[in-house]
Formats: structure tokens, C-alpha cells, sequence
């Protein structure tokens, strides 16, 4: 075993911190808001809207509109997808309404109308303050101010404030609704219990029913105020109170029906089934009760509904139909196959709690799911199925399904390869002694469970990093006791452990915990390379298990990220160090230190970008090979997880995706430039105002990019930077030629044409075609061309000492072919054969286009070989100093070659 020698007295690369210029105001430079993921629905409760045509037979359609801060999503009930979503609002919104193809929203003072997503209309509330209810009343648009002692109406017809409401002191309104039949008139309840019939039309309170009568029993000391109420049938309302107390009241009648109380919390929203007799409760605490109006008791309760309060109950007409929202980012509906039966989830639509493609693989810690959240469809978005059964067995044992689900996950890895044939997903869950399989695509758990082995049989250490391999078919995971065990992912067998070797020795501020903290295969399952607490990185070999290297690193090693393209390890450490380690040498090749501690980091698929998430809410992008910072931007909250997307168009984080569109010119940027940025709006609209700021960027800033020099120093030989192909081509044409030469030659025709050429004059003469004498192949210094080509013209208008640039450009911009034929029919005259090899040489003395010389030079003697012979006398001068120059560079270009080979062997066989 190899042991390398501690880091701490070795120095070593550190990031560049040059300063740069001030900036004073700064646009985002790679990264833009995009677009936010996985919102369903907040705390607004949602506006719900049914349409049946009339004796239609199929089911209605179901149209939710739910809030999602400032902006709205319009869902399709039926299969609970996605229909459109909102433009951002001014200010978050406060509640919404469904009228026909209409969406009106109330934000902050406005209220805005929507048709097909796009903003149609604002009305202003002229007292600038802040609106907390809206109700569509045919022609009138009514609004309750956020101090409940005013409501406003409009006159949708003139877009314009018709009749404003006060209400007295003692009266604090907080919700409306209008009863059916009740021509021009709404009821208004109020946070002191009380509840309040109005005309709108003649602008006047016609009764007050007092909190003493709406209930059976008032407790002075604790009133309760009234938090939902519902239509229960003609002039019969439902009260709910913040005591958990629900009031079915004849408010025709002046009279309490029943009541009933549900514990758990306050009541948040109330709801009655047409038909029969059945009222639904639901609670904050997230429990949903089903009761008998006529006998008056109990049907069901569904405890843990939604993992939060509930915001609001609605029946479908006509249908055994459920639709419920919550706090927790979900929008359920429920069934019940008979007045009697239990209810049963029927669908629901939940977001995430914020790697792979087009596609977010992402674990909550809230509801303990495991999500695939597609980017570019929002359909397509799933969460992976726990179990069958899951629904029916938490109604029978009267608890969550939350509850029966697994525990939270705390680190996940997958592998897109092989996912077809077997599972590609292992996970880790909170205070676990197992990882557990899963397969992304049938969306489901898998069939294995790994369990940590026992350590000395005492006992099974807690699961702390989980890794697959690249080939997808082995699993390997690390326990918090220093275990290490590989499993085969698609038969679920034990195949190796690797033991940790001695720890290193105490250091002061290391922990001396041997937990395994971060695990990594590499690309070809050579190496298994295991992170520790302590501060050690251990490489062993995949097949035996033995102890390759290991390091030993100044600080606790917190997570490892390994690139398996350019196998380049990430190592996030205590003392807010990132450390670039090649798993090759086994050496510390870069450090990129950040202000704080760093919470996750990723890498760009062409290993050139780390992208590093840190605890101050700052996200930094660091350029690997030159050590710089070219990128940080500070988020609203700290974030938890960040990836970047395979193709590089994508980061997504836990809470934000930012895209990159644009090459962007990089330049080192200091700390203290640091562009705060919101948190992406769901629709994506706001942010193009930002994306085109990128392309902006790249035209501004690309003077100060650094462009690299024609020759980067004057002992150097620079290549053409062209494909390689070309210039074999260029040597090998004539073979190409030959080789795609027709196998038969072309046919005579059968009889000769009836057209013979004549002679011009009276007789009929034949032109008879005379054999032409062979060329000879001396040229004359005098001989000229008809027509001179843009080659020879080139070359002509270069001075003989200088380097050709013009001229050798424009060779490489020429195809094979096309500079194959102007060697072959512009080298005719014999100055202008002297004058290319001269070119030759020039352009070898500024050590230029060094290979496409040497091409030129081979189809030179190739083709003109025989001219060259006849013209020696002639060509002498210029020869000679064509081989002088060519001898010389050739053995530096040698030289220089062995002498990079030579170091390269030696650092690849340094210990």
C-alpha cells in the first residue's frame, strides 16, 4: 500500500484573485432566471369551476385555478394537467375567480383579468390599499379592502368604480359569498363571529346576525371567528369557526339547524354534497371529516389528507367528486362510491419540495417522496410509487399515508445506463441502516433492500452516502461507522466490502469520526474512491478491494463529486475549500476557495465549470483550468441542492433553474460583485427581459476578452488548427481519385453521329484532327499565362521576406481538391515556382502552418518532380534553402515533441 505524504506543507495551486476593474452596475453574466418548477397551489385558496352541457352524458369538464405567488395556473381537472399559466402579477396574489374563460386574480391594489394567460385588464383600488377577496356578481366585480372596512364594486361594463361600502366599527370583514336566489345581495362574515346580509344595488345592510346566534353555545372569552362558510341548500348556510365549531344556519329563518365540532385545530373550509345529505370539514391540521346531516354523527375522517392545513373543499355537481387543496403544494380529488362508503383517493397533483436530461430527479423532505419533475413538460412530471396500497391502508389504520411512507431520503444516486433492464436508482433514508432500489423508469421501488453489514457484530451503521456505478450495473454504499459494501443492483447480491485503512493522525478542528461521507466509481470501474469526516480519501481497487492510495487532506472532507469524462474528483471541505484531486496521480491539482461553508457543488459536462453552492445564499462558477471565479450571483434563500444538466442549458437548484443561452466571455470577477437575483416566476415570461441581457452581454464585454496571438512565442511551432483529414487528403489524392475511379470505361456509341465537322469553302472537306508534339517539360523564364488565377495573384502580392499570411490564409480556406489542381496549373511559369518555394521556406522560418508546409511540400515533388529535374540549375538556390530550413525545424519540431513526451511519462509514473 501506497501512502501519498500529507497536504499541509505541500503547496499547492490556489485560485486566482487578481482584482478587477469596478463595476458599477452588473448584469448576470452565465446564469439567468429561467423558469420555477413544481408549484401546484399556496395558502389562496383555490376558484374551481365545473361546465356540463346540458343532458350531456360524459362527465363534466373541471377547470382549478390555483395561486402560485404572484402568478396563477389553470389545471384541467380531468387528468389534473396543466392548461396555462399566469403572467407574473404585480404583487402576490391574495385570491382568485373563475368567470366563464376568464381568471381574475387581486393583487396587492389591483385587480387584474386574464383570458388565455395574457392580461386583458387592471382596475385600480384608488385608496392604494391592499385587496384580500374578490367575487364576480355578473356585471359587478366586487373586492374587500385588506383592513376589512370597505367594499369596493366596479361596473365591468365601464371599467369603473361605481359605489364604495364602509362598514362601522365593531365590523371587520374577511370573506363574502353569495347565496343562490338571492337576488343583488351577498353575505358578509367578519373576524369579531358576526355576519352581515347586504343589497349591493341599494347599497344597505338589510340584517346583522350576531355571533350569539349563529352559534349553539359562545364562549365569551373565546369567540372564535369565522374562517370559511358554504351554501348548504336553499337559504341553509354552513359557518365554520375558528374552534373547530360548524354551524348549519336558516338564514331565512333567523334559526340554528345542527352543528358540529371537529378537533384538530380551526375549521378552513366547509363543503355539501348535492343530493345527500353529506357535508365535508377540513381542519389545519390537514384531516378531512365526512358527516351525516340527518342523523347527525360522523361518517369518515381522513387523518393526514394533506401533510398541512387544508385551504379548501369543493364537491363536483352531479358527482361523487371531492376536490380538495392545501398547504402542501397539492390539489387532490376524492371519491366515494357510495353515501356510505369510505372515501378513496382518486387523483391528486403535488409538486416537489425542491439529474438526468430533460428531467429533475429530486427527494423531499417534507412528504418523504421521491419526484422525476420534468423541465420542458410539465405532464410528464411524477412522484415514485412507495407501494400499492398506500391509500387504502392508512384510511384503515386512520393515519397519514405520509406516515406509512419511507423515511426521509438524505442522499440518492442514479445511472441512466442500463434503467431499462433493472433498477438505476439507490437512496439513502434518515437514521437507516439500508439503501433501497428504485426504478425511474416504471416509476416505482424497486425489489431490493441493502442492508449495512454488522461491524464487529455489535452493530449496522446508519446509511451516509450512496453511489451506482457509471455501467449501471453495481450499487455501493457507506455507513456511518466506516463500512463500505458493494451490492450487484440487478440480482441484489453481496459482491465486496473495503476496509478503511488506519486513521490519520488528530488534527485540531477535523473531526475523528471515520463516517463515510462521499462515495465515487470510475468511469471504466477501476477505482472506488471513499471520503471520510476525518479528512481522508482512500482509493481502492474495484475488483479486490485493496488499498491503492490514499490522501490526507488538511481538513473534514464533506461530499465528493467525481467527473467521470476527465477524471477529475471534487472534494467539498470544512475549511471552505473546493480541492480538485486527478484520481490518476493521486494529487491535489486545484484549490478554489469560497467565503463560507458550501452546501453542494456540480460539474459541467466538459469538466471546464465548477458550480458551488454556499450557506451565504451565493452561488459561485469557477473556470477549472485557469482557477478563476467568472460567475456569482446570491439567491433569496440558502440553497440545498444545485445540479447542472448534461447538455449545459440548465442549473437547477431547490429552489430556482437559470439557463444559459449564449457564449459568454469570461473574465475573473471579484467577490464583491455579487448580482442578487429572485427567484424564477413559474410562466417564465418575466425572465427575457434577463436571458436577452445575456446576448447583450456577450457584445459588450468581447473587447476585453483575451484572444490568444497567432504564435504564442517565437520557439514554438504552431500548427494550422485545421482537421487533420485535409491534409491527408491533400497527400493522398490521387489515391482517392483511383479509388473512385468507374470500374468500365464509358461506351462508344454504335454509329457515329450524323454530324461531322467541315471545313469552311465550297467543296465538303472534313476537319481532320492533327496529333499534337509532346510538351516539353523545361519551362522558359520569359512564358506567361493567358490568365493568371487568384493563387498566383497571391502569391505574387506577398513580400519575399515576410511571413505569407494572406497567402497561406487563403490556402486554407481552399478545399484539397481545389489546392491540389492550383499546384498542378498555376506552378506553370518558372518564377512563379520559384516564388512558392521560397513561400515555403518563409512561412518555416516564422514557424507557422507547420504541417500544411510539409503537405504542400510532398504534393510539390510529387507532381512537378520531373520539371524540378529539368529545371535544377535554375531551382538550385531556392532548393537548397528549402532543405536548410526544413532540416533545421523538422528537428526542433522532433525535439520539442520527445521533450513533452518524455515529461508527460514522467508524471504519469511519479507515486
Amino acid at each position: 500500500m501506497a501512502t501519498a505524504p500529507d497536504f499541509e506543507s505541500r503547496p499547492q495551486k490556489r485560485a486566482r484573485t487578481q482584482d478587477s476593474p469596478a463595476v458599477e452596475t452588473r448584469q448576470p453574466g452565465l446564469f439567468a432566471p429561467f423558469r420555477a418548477l413544481g408549484f401546484v397551489t399556496n395558502s389562496v385558496p383555490p376558484a374551481i369551476q365545473t361546465r356540463a352541457q346540458k343532458g350531456a352524458v360524459d362527465a363534466p369538464r373541471i377547470h382549478i385555478a390555483t395561486c402560485l405567488g404572484r402568478a396563477w395556473a389553470l389545471w384541467e381537472g380531468g387528468k389534473m394537467g396543466l392548461l396555462f399559466v399566469g403572467p407574473d402579477a404585480p404583487h402576490d396574489i391574495s385570491s382568485i375567480a373563475l368567470n366563464g374563460d376568464e381568471v381574475w386574480v387581486a393583487s396587492g391594489p389591483f385587480v387584474a383579468q386574464y383570458m388565455r394567460g395574457k392580461e386583458t385588464l387592471r382596475l385600480e383600488n384608488p385608496l392604494e390599499s391592499n385587496l384580500s377577496s374578490i367575487l364576480v356578481f355578473g356585471p359587478i366585480l366586487l373586492a374587500l379592502t385588506e383592513d376589512g372596512k370597505r367594499l369596493l364594486l366596479w361596473d365591468l361594463t365601464d371599467r369603473a368604480l361605481k359605489s364604495m361600502i364602509t362598514f362601522e366599527n365593531g365590523f371587520t370583514a374577511s370573506r363574502m359569498m353569495h347565496p343562490a336566489t338571492y337576488l343583488n345581495k351577498i353575505l358578509v362574515a367578519s373576524e369579531e363571529g358576526s355576519m352581515q346580509l347586504w343589497n349591493i344595488k341599494t347599497q344597505k345592510c338589510i340584517f346583522t346576525f350576531e355571533p350569539a346566534m349563529l352559534r349553539q353555545r359562545l364562549d365569551t372569552r373565546n369567540p372564535g371567528t369565522i374562517t370559511c362558510f358554504a351554501q348548504a341548500a336553499i337559504d341553509v348556510v354552513g359557518i365554520g369557526f375558528s374552534t373547530g365549531e360548524l354551524s348549519v344556519y336558516d338564514i331565512q329563518a333567523n334559526e340554528l339547524i345542527t352543528r358540529f365540532v371537529m378537533d384538530g385545530g380551526p375549521l378552513r373550509a366547509v363543503a355539501f354534497r348535492n343530493g345527500d345529505k353529506v357535508v365535508a370539514t377540513a381542519n389545519s391540521a390537514g384531516h378531512i371529516a365526512f358527516w351525516d346531516l340527518e342523523e347527525g354523527h360522523l361518517l369518515h375522517i381522513l387523518r393526514g389528507a394533506h401533510d398541512s392545513a387544508v385551504t379548501h373543499l369543493e364537491w363536483i355537481p352531479g358527482h361523487p367528486v371531492l376536490v380538495s387543496s392545501g398547504e402542501d403544494n397539492a390539489v387532490k380529488q376524492w371519491t366515494m362510491d357510495s353515501p356510505t362508503a369510505p372515501p378513496r383517493l382518486l387523483k391528486f397533483r403535488s409538486g416537489i419540495l425542491p439529474r438526468h436530461g430533460k428531467a429533475l430527479l429530486s427527494a423531499a423532505q417534507g412528504d418523504r417522496a421521491v419526484r422525476l419533475t420534468s423541465v420542458v413538460r410539465d405532464a410528464r412530471s411524477a412522484e415514485l410509487s412507495q407501494g400499492p396500497g398506500l391509500t387504502k391502508k392508512s384510511a384503515s389504520l386512520s393515519t397519514s399515508v405520509a406516515a406509512l411512507k419511507l423515511p426521509a431520503v438524505t442522499r440518492l444516486s442514479a445511472s441512466t445506463n442500463r434503467a431499462r433492464d433493472w433498477d438505476n436508482l439507490l437512496t439513502a433514508h434518515k437514521d437507516e441502516p439500508f439503501a433501497r432500489s428504485w426504478s425511474v423508469s416504471n416509476m416505482r421501488l424497486g425489489q431490493h433492500v441493502f442492508a449495512i453489514p454488522k461491524k464487529d457484530d455489535v452493530s449496522r451503521g446508519v446509511v451516509t452516502a450512496v453511489h451506482v456505478s457509471p455501467c449501471g450495473n453495481f450499487s455501493i454504499a457507506g455507513a456511518a461507522n466506516g463500512s463500505i459494501t458493494a451490492w450487484s443492483i440487478q440480482s441484489g447480491l453481496l459482491r465486496r466490502s473495503y476496509t478503511l485503512p488506519k486513521a490519520p493522525p488528530a488534527r485540531k478542528g477535523v473531526p475523528s469520526t471515520r463516517s463515510i461521507s462521499g462515495l465515487a466509481i470510475d468511469a471504466l470501474n477501476r477505482s472506488v474512491i471513499a471520503s471520510t469526516l476525518d479528512g481522508q480519501i482512500v482509493f481502492f481497487d474495484f475488483h479486490s478491494g485493496a488499498v491503492q492510495n490514499t490522501l490526507n487532506i488538511k481538513s473534514s472532507v464533506d461530499q465528493i463529486e467525481l467527473q467521470t469524462d476527465s477524471n477529475l474528483l471534487a472534494a467539498v471541505c470544512g475549511d471552505r475549500v473546493v480541492r480538485i484531486i486527478d484520481i490518476e496521480t493521486h494529487r491535489v491539482v486545484r484549490e478554489l476557495p469560497c467565503r463560507d461553508r458550501i452546501r453542494d457543488l456540480t460539474w459541467s459536462a466538459d469538466s471546464r465549470w465548477i458550480v458551488v453552492a454556499c450557506y451565504d445564499r451565493v452561488i459561485r462558477t469557477f473556470d477549472v483550468p485557469s482557477g478563476r471565479l467568472v460567475d456569482v450571483f446570491k439567491t433569496p434563500d440558502v440553497p440545498t441542492s444545485i445540479a447542472l444538466s448534461p447538455t449545459g442549458d440548465f442549473l437547477a437548484t431547490t429552489h430556482a433553474n437559470r439557463a444559459q443561452y449564449a457564449d459568454v466571455p469570461l473574465r475573473t470577477v471579484n467577490e464583491d460583485e455579487v448580482v442578487e437575483f429572485a427567484i424564477p416566476s413559474v410562466q417564465g415570461q418575466a425572465e427575457e427581459e434577463a436571458l436577452e441581457a445575456l446576448t447583450s452581454l456577450t457584445l459588450q464585454d468581447s473587447q476585453a476578452v483575451f484572444e490568444s496571438p497567432n504564435q504564442l512565442a517565437d520557439e514554438l511551432v504552431t500548427l494550422t488548427l485545421l482537421p487533420r483529414a485535409k491534409w491527408q487528403t491533400l497527400l493522398n489524392l490521387d489515391v482517392i481519385a483511383q479509388r473512385n475511379k468507374p470500374k468500365e470505361a464509358p461506351k462508344a456509341p454504335e454509329q457515329a453521329p450524323f454530324f461531322l465537322p467541315t471545313l469552311p469553302g465550297v467543296e465538303h472537306r472534313f476537319a481532320i484532327e492533327t496529333p499534337e508534339t509532346p510538351p516539353s517539360r523545361r519551362l522558359r523564364a520569359g512564358a506567361t499565362s493567358s490568365a493568371e488565377s487568384e493563387f498566383v495573384r497571391r502569391l505574387a502580392a506577398e513580400e519575399v521576406e515576410g511571413d505569407h499570411e494572406d497567402f497561406f490564409q487563403y490556402t486554407r480556406d481552399l478545399s484539397a481538391a481545389a489546392l491540389d489542381l492550383e499546384i498542378r496549373t498555376g506552378l506553370v511559369r518558372l518564377p512563379v515556382l520559384v516564388r512558392f518555394i521560397q513561400a515555403l521556406g518563409a512561412r518555416l522560418r516564422v514557424r507557422r502552418d507547420f504541417e500544411a508546409v510539409q503537405a504542400m511540400i510532398g504534393v510539390l515533388l510529387r507532381v512537378h518532380g520531373e520539371i524540378i529535374i529539368e529545371n535544377a540549375e535554375e531551382l538550385q538556390k531556392p532548393l537548397e534553402m528549402l532543405r536548410e530550413v526544413q532540416r533545421k525545424e523538422s528537428a526542433r519540431v522532433l525535439e520539442l515533441t520527445n521533450q513533452a513526451l518524455g515529461t508527460l511519462m514522467f508524471v504519469q509514473a511519479a507515486p
